[in-house]
């Protein structure tokens, strides 16, 4: 297997000691370094102005002459306050944003509602963001398939991934989203539960598959951090076969 990032799962478990009872997922595909650059900005930012002076300015968020830049320091600072207004601010922005922000404020969004939350319930909530979102309490994972070298790819290959992989997924509350069929791989995107054993799961679906024809590697790629293009893909495998040679 090749992973191009470590279990989201693993990293929580390390930090928590445990998957915590109460969490939200960030549903939307936002890409990390999109997110960490939010991030960075509202650390810097967001305490530049009293909880007054930024609840004053909130109508400046809808008017169409205030400049990007204003407006995404204007979001970090609504969303740093524990106030309703501010989060019912960011709510109707939301429904009509700069095209240029609506990621940005789909974060501000999701960060007001976690620090209202935590004022509200007086606990803190554990808020999970990945570059492909999720739904609900599972993650969204891109997974690659490859095929071995010397099977003839087609048709009824591609039925057998389709249902096999459904199959055993639907066991683990999980769902495909999309496939992509290749010549040489085949691309997924699929929802699972955040405290499922990936690992195991995909590696059962295979064995499932090749059942029929033992046609896909035992190795696959599997991200939660974006979706890999074809030509960062074939990359990938050059590398992955230039290395088999070398061992």
């Amino acid at each position: 297997m090749e992973n191009l990032d470590e279990n989201i799962y693993h990293k929580i478990q390390e930090i928590f000691g445990s998957i915590p009872a109460k969490f939200s997922v960030l549903e939307e595909e936002i890409d990390i370094e999109q997110q960490m650059e939010y991030f960075e900005f509202s650390k810097i930012h967001k305490n530049e102005l009293s909880k007054q002076e930024i609840i004053q300015r909130k109508e400046k968020l809808f008017d169409q002459k205030i400049s990007i830049y204003d407006k995404k320091l204007l979001l970090v600072q609504l969303a740093a306050l524990e106030e309703v207004t501010a989060y019912r601010t960011i709510e109707q922005y939301l429904k009509n944003p700069d095209a240029k922000l609506k990621k940005w404020a789909i974060l501000a969004f999701q960060e007001s509602r976690m620090v209202l939350e935590t004022s509200l319930l007086e606990e803190n909530q554990v808020f999970i963001s990945t570059g492909l979102g999720g739904k609900g309490k599972k993650l969204r994972y891109f997974i690659v398939l490859i095929y071995k070298k010397d099977k003839n790819i087609g048709t009824v290959q591609h039925k057998v991934i389709s249902n096999e992989f459904s199959y055993i997924l639907n066991k683990y509350d999980s769902e495909i989203e999309e496939i992509d069929y290749n010549h040489n791989y085949s691309k997924l995107k699929v929802l699972i539960p955040i405290n499922i054993p990936i690992n195991e799961v995909l590696a059962r679906a295979i064995n499932e598959c090749n059942q029929f024809g033992d046609f896909i590697e035992q190795d696959f790629i599997i991200t939660n951090v974006k979706v890999l293009d074809d030509n960062e893909i074939h990359d990938f495998l050059v590398k992955k076969n230039k290395k088999k040679k070398n061992e």
